[in-house]
């Protein structure tokens, strides 16, 4: 009997489900850079008029 060994993917499919995270992780945070940049500048001008001001 000659039997072939199946080759065992296990190791690759979970490096490539924590590469596919890593990658969306990565492009979530780099879509949401520049969505707080209107805020952050109407805050810079007029802190005193801010509704996130600090007391």
């Amino acid at each position: 009997m000659n039997e072939v060994k199946e080759r065992d993917n296990f190791w690759f499919i979970v490096v490539g489900i924590v590469a596919a995270a890593i990658a969306v992780m990565v492009m979530v945070k780099g879509s949401e850079h520049g969505k707080f940049e209107s805020t952050a500048k109407a805050m810079a001008e007029d802190a005193a008029d801010s509704a996130y001001r600090h007391p």
